[in-house]
Formats: structure tokens, C-alpha cells, sequence
């Protein structure tokens, strides 16, 4: 019943036939038991809260306040929630029953519940201890190459799963918050932080026999990042959790877990207006810096937290473009690159100096996801990203040092069949990855786009599944870059949830090479190795 929200789990506008309902909801006051409010609650949050914000007031989706739901009407309502748009958002026909649909076609006509806060205190009464760190293992239990272990978000299920990449073996399914949505790593890569929609957070060691959950707590009602410290003195020090609502993030000891510090993100955004929702999209560690980069999203900021003196904390407010969503650091890992989706725009940070290095309209919503890095031969060292509003790769220039007039520009820009969520490549494959998963058409959702680096063309369009009610979506390459995984993310109720299966290609023919099966709604991946040496 559930479905992905890396990005759109959103309404917005669409035509399609008139769909009749069981609920009957008057255009003045339009009305829902309280049981039914309850289960339109829960819709509206799992899929609907993270374009459109808690208290609807819109970000990367549209603005759902009452005002503006009343005027479309019941009717037509129904039918942009089961049909999608042509902007990117998701059908959700398959995901909900008509009866399903026309609650929350009603319960976004009805003013919206403000959830309530979230206290350090009340943090605290939540943070659990399942293995004390003293009790931890002083080198790995298993005799497996850890290195290239994945860590693969299981999103419906409130699973990760830990599999060998070597062996293709599932070696555990640990148990973590609701729908995932992203996880980083320790320095070493050995202990694995997850940000659960719920709120929840949770550390998982890859050291043991096999990779289990050694602490959690919550700190938020609606979350979705997470970050560790990796600079110097401060090593694998302090992990910190970034909140939708309360909008706000929290730092914790990275060792126990024990949340430490909350600090609110509710400001004045770029235009000048006061935003009580104003959410941390992004977390990010700085490589060189005692600090995090927080997207704060409806702000149009970037916030540089510096996490060397808690007590007096320091950050740099650099305005910039709204929403703020998902990025990814240049090859150096000095020039950081998000996107501003809503606002058509690239964003691009310099964190060593801690100011703005320059912004790009690249096309309708960009959302590179964990983006991709690689060389041009006429533009050098280029950025890319895929589109959730068109099918469209852009790829900008992104060394300033010694490519100054390529810097923060167009290099060029490649057509695909439709909106997509992530691109990735690897410094050892000629190819660029993209997924078209936002795309209503089965055939092209279910398919990938294969960009020859040296070439500019797309090469190949790889159909990943056939299967009814499953996308393809997010890739990642081993640790030395000889394969490609693509998630198959099964989309339909619980029933359909171990249908999701990961599928790997050989990253030079691009022939199949195995199917790893019988994974509960299989989304983002994440390669030890790749990701503990930032390789995009």
C-alpha cells in the first residue's frame, strides 16, 4: 500500500476520467468521520507530506491549503490523486483504492492538524541501547570483504538490507524506522546511521556476525537525513538527524547515540518572510571542515554547521534558491552541488571559504540524488543531474580552479524518455546511469538510460522489468566499479512487497549478471567503499 518517497509522494494536476466515490464531502464543508480522518492522516503523511509539507503549504509540490483544494472540488481532486501529472508526480492509483483516494480528496479540503513538538527530553525516553559500545567487536566477525557489503534501503518494510557484494548473499535485515530515506556512513565505514520517515534513527554495525542494530532513538515525527563528523579531532564523534516536523536538527553522540543539542530551522527565508515549516531537506559531511552543510529547504538557505564547540555554535546562513533538496560534492570535495528543485536551479557551495560559488537553471526540477561526477573531454571535470518534471540529463562544469570558464555552466544537456530520480557513474565505467522512474508509462518507468561518457549519447535503454506494479530505480556500482545494481521496487501492497528484487549488469557490456530476489521494496543502495570515498 505504500510507495517510494525518495522525492514525489506528492498531488499536483492531471486530467483523467471522473472517478466515482463512497465518500460524499460538500465543496463548503467538507467532512470525515473521525476514523476516516485518522486513515487520511496517515496518507497524507506517507505519501503526500514531503513535496507538500505537513501543513500543506507547498515546496517542491504545490500549495494544498484548504483555500485551494475547495476550489478544484471533490471531483476533480480525485481524479490529479489517481492519475499524477505531466509535472512529476506519481499516479497513485496503484497505491490507493478509490475509496482510499476520495478520504484524502476530502481531508485536503479540511484545515490541517499541526502536529506537535518534539523536546530533547522526549528524545531521550526513545533512545534505546542493544549492544553497548564497550561490547562492540574489535575486528570483523565474518572473514567477508565488507568493503563491498550494500546497504540497501528495504522502504516500505522499515528494513535495511546488508548483502555481499561479492557473493550476492543476503546476509541480514535489520530493523529500522519507516521508509528509509537515506544512510551515511562512519569514517571507516564499519557503522551505518539510517533516517527513517518516522523520525527515527538507528546505527548498524557491519562488523558483526551478521550486521545487526546496536542503538536508536527518534528525533523528529517526520525526518529524512542524516550525517557523521569526519574532520579530524572530531572523527566519528557526533552523528546529526535533520527534521521535517518539527523543523529542526539534532546532534547526538555518534558512540551511544544520546541525543545532545536540538536546534530549530523555523526563519526568515530569501524573500523575507517569517516560515514556521521550514524544513532540513539535506544533511552533508564537509571533507575539509569541522562541519555539516544543512539544507534547509523552504529558507532557501544553506546552513554550514560547524560542530567544533557545541556550546557556541557557529553557522553560516548562505541564501541562495528555493527548495532545497538533494546533493552531492564535486571530485574534490570542496565545491558542494544541490539542487534547488522548485526553483529550476543547481546550487554550488564553496566550503572552504563558506560562500556561495555560483547557481545554474538546468531544467524543470532537477534531483541528481547522490549525483554523479565524472570528465568530459571538452568541459573537463563535470557534475550531472536527471529532472523530476522532464526526461533530461544536464551536466555543468565543476572545476573552477582550473576550468574557470566552464565553472557553474552548461557543458550540454541529453534528452531521456521521462523524469527520473538518480544518476550515478564510477570513475571506472564509460557510462552514466540514469532511471526514468517517475515516468507514468510503464515501459519507460521500468527502463534505465545508459549516457556514454565519452560520446554524449545515450547508448542504450536497458528495460530492467517487466514485472506489473514495479519501477526501476536508483543504481550503484560495486567497489571496484565492474558492476551496476538497479533497484526493482515493487509497488503494490504487502502482498507484492517481496517481489522487489536488486538486478546486476556487468558496467562495461552492460549484460545481465544476476538477480538478487525476494526483497521487501528494494529502493536506495549504497556500496561501503564507493560511498566511505565519496565516489559519485
Amino acid at each position: 500500500m505504500r510507495k517510494f518517497a525518495f522525492a514525489l509522494s506528492a498531488m499536483g494536476v492531471a486530467a483523467g476520467a471522473l472517478l466515482m466515490s463512497s465518500v460524499t464531502a460538500s465543496a463548503a464543508e467538507p467532512t470525515l468521520s473521525k476514523e476516516d480522518f485518522e486513515d487520511a492522516k496517515t496518507m497524507y503523511f506517507q505519501r503526500c507530506a514531503g513535496c507538500h509539507g505537513v501543513l500543506r503549504k507547498g515546496a517542491t509540490g504545490k500549495n494544498l491549503e484548504p483555500e485551494n483544494m475547495m476550489k478544484l472540488g471533490q471531483a476533480r481532486l480525485e481524479k490529479i490523486i489517481t492519475l499524477g501529472t505531466e509535472g512529476g508526480m506519481n499516479n497513485f492509483d496503484d497505491t490507493f483504492n478509490k475509496e482510499q483516494i476520495a478520504k484524502l480528496a476530502t481531508y485536503i479540503q479540511m484545515t490541517p492538524p499541526k502536529p506537535p513538538e518534539m523536546s530533547l527530553e522526549m528524545m531521550k525516553q526513545r533512545w534505546k541501547t542493544f549492544v553497548k559500545p564497550e561490547d562492540y567487536p574489535t575486528k570483523p566477525m565474518h572473514g567477508r570483504n565488507w568493503e563491498n557489503f550494500f546497504v540497501v534501503i528495504l522502504r516500505d518494510a522499515g528494513k535495511m538490507a546488508i548483502i555481499d557484494g561479492d557473493t550476492k548473499e543476503v546476509l541480514s535485515k535489520v530493523n529500522t524506522g519507516y521508509a528509509v530515506h537515506v544512510t551515511k556512513e562512519s569514517s571507516d565505514g564499519r557503522f551505518w546511521y539510517t533516517q527513517g520517515r518516522d523520525g527515527k534513527m538507528t546505527k548498524i554495525d557491519l562488523w558483526m556476525d551478521p550486521p545487526q542494530l546496536v542503538a536508536e532513538t527518534q528525533v523528529a515525527y517526520d525526518a529524512r537525513d542524516v550525517a557523521v563528523s569526519h574532520y579530524g579531532e572530531w572523527k566519528d564523534k557526533y552523528v546529526i538527524g535533520g527534521g521535517y516536523w518539527p523543523p529542526h536538527f539534532v546532534i547526538l553522540d555518534a558512540v551511544t547515540m544520546e541525543p545532545l543539542k536540538v536546534v530549530s530551522t523555523r526563519g526568515v527565508d530569501i524573500d523575507g518572510n517569517y516560515v514556521e515549516e521550514a524544513r532540513v531537506a539535506a544533511i552533508y559531511n564537509t571533507p575539509k571542515a569541522p562541519t555539516w552543510i544543512v539544507a534547509v529547504k523552504e529558507l532557501g538557505q544553506l546552513w554550514q554547521v560547524d560542530y567544533s564547540d557545541l556550546d557556541n555554535l557557529r553557522i553560516e546562513m548562505v541564501d541562495n534558491a528555493k527548495f532545497l533538496h538533494d546533493g552531492f560534492f564535486d571530485e574534490t570535495h570542496r565545491y558542494f552541488q544541490i539542487a534547488a528543485n522548485a526553483s529550476n536551479k543547481m546550487v554550488f557551495l564553496d566550503s572552504v571559504t563558506r560562500k556561495l560559488s555560483g547557481m545554474l537553471e538546468t531544467g524543470v526540477k532537477p534531483h541528481p540524488g547522490p549525483g554523479a561526477n565524472w570528465h568530459d573531454d571538452k568541459c573537463g571535470p563535470v557534475g550531472g543531474t536527471v529532472h523530476l518534471g522532464e526526461g533530461k540529463i544536464a551536466v555543468w562544469g565543476n572545476d573552477p580552479e582550473k576550468r574557470a570558464d566552464q565553472a557553474w555552466k552548461m557543458c550540454y544537456t541529453v534528452k531521456t524518455d521521462g523524469p527520473g530520480l538518480f544518476i550515478r557513474t564510477h570513475p571506472d565505467s564509460p557510462y552514466v546511469i540514469a532511471d526514468q522512474t517517475l515516468h507514468p508509462d510503464p515501459e519507460i518507468q521500468q527502463s534505465i538510460k545508459v549516457l556514454d561518457k565519452k560520446t554524449r549519447q545515450i547508448v542504450k535503454t536497458i528495460r530492467v522489468t517487466t514485472q506489473d506494479k514495479a519501477v526501476a530505480t536508483h543504481s550503484e556500482f560495486n567497489k571496484d566499479g565492474s558492476e551496476i545494481w538497479v533497484s526493482v521496487w515493487a509497488k503494490g501492497g504487502k502482498a507484492d512487497w517481496l517481489k522487489g528484487e536488486i538486478v546486476v549488469y556487468d558496467s562495461k557490456t552492460l549484460e545481465e549478471k544476476a538477480r538478487i530476489k525476494n526483497l521487501e521494496t528494494p529502493t536506495g543502495k549504497f556500496n561501503v567503499w564507493n560511498r566511505k570515498k565519496h565516489i559519485t
